[in-house]
């Protein structure tokens, strides 16, 4: 997977400013042109992206759902998850704050934010939200102030930046507790699954086992499947795979690595095995992916 540091560069190319973009987060205005870029290398950067639309439309086909986004939709994408931007109006207009995962997961406020049913950080029962009128406008005075810093030469920048990111993220719940019924979810089982989200990446190319985290975080397996089901809807088998097959995806596109070199790297049994999870999951395989 690229960080967000060096999938910028390969994102924005000339676009991309001399400063303000190395910091673990980046904030811009997009139009049709740049937006339908991402196609290039979706999935493929480990970060949290909240697209927030002003004008025009946009539809995306996102984790086995399409979706079309009008002004005052705010979509929010997850690390890990497939995305395409099938099209566009040709006045689409909107603002894309971008951040890196471990920016976003080290975060004292994620604590509070997983307190909401439909968090976009854990998200994935309704990755697209309808702002009231105001909220939108709130949220993209705060994206337009974070460029702004980006930008500066402020010598507390990075300080600063996550201070605002923060904010961002609160005043989204606040949005969200206007417009959604939400549950409240007991602390312990927060640091749970917040111990989880943090082990994964590190772990889940070596470690396709639940008991391996459950371990980790001195719980038992069951106790791990329920915590997860109960934030997210998901399993923690769904994490785990889907992290495999985009690191996978990633590999076979962007790699020299042969496909049994994958296979072991990624720490499958053997070939086979790896191309029938690969096939199952993605509906084609290792071999016909490489070579579309």
């Amino acid at each position: 997977m690229y960080t967000l540091n060096e999938y910028l560069p390969l994102f924005l190319g000339d676009d991309l400013p001399e400063k303000g973009w190395d910091d673990g987060m980046y904030c811009f205005e997009t139009d049709a042109a740049k937006i339908l870029r991402t196609n290039l290398m979706h999935g493929f950067v480990s970060c949290f992206a909240f697209m927030l639309v002003d004008k025009g439309w946009m539809t995306i086909h996102y984790n086995g759902r399409e979706m079309t986004l009008h002004p005052n939709d705010l979509y929010t994408y997850s690390p890990y998850l497939p995305v395409t931007v099938i099209a566009t109006s040709e006045d689409f207009h909107g603002f894309c704050l971008m951040v890196d995962e471990h920016v976003t997961i080290e975060l004292p406020s994620l604590h509070d934010l997983v307190h909401i049913a439909y968090l976009p950080i854990v998200q994935l029962h309704e990755p697209k939200q309808t702002l009231a009128s105001d909220a939108a406008r709130h949220l993209l005075m705060k994206m337009r102030e974070i460029i702004g810093y980006l930008h500066s030469e402020h010598i507390y920048k990075g300080d600063v930046l996550r201070m605002l990111y923060s904010i961002f993220l609160l005043d989204l719940q606040n949005a969200q507790q206007r417009a959604i019924v939400h549950r409240q979810t007991p602390q312990r089982v927060e640091e749970i699954f917040i111990g989880f989200i943090r082990l994964l990446p590190s772990h889940f190319a070596q470690h396709h086992d639940i008991p391996f985290y459950a371990d980790r975080l001195h719980i038992t397996p069951v106790y791990l499947s329920r915590v997860v089901r109960q934030v997210t809807g998901r399993t923690v088998v769904d994490y785990i795979n889907q992290m495999l097959l985009m690191e996978a995806s990633f590999l076979l596109r962007m790699s020299p690595m042969s496909i049994t070199q994958i296979a072991d790297h990624l720490h499958f049994a053997d070939t086979p095995s790896f191309s029938k999870f690969f096939s199952r999951l993605n509906g084609m395989s290792p071999k016909e992916y490489r070579r579309g």
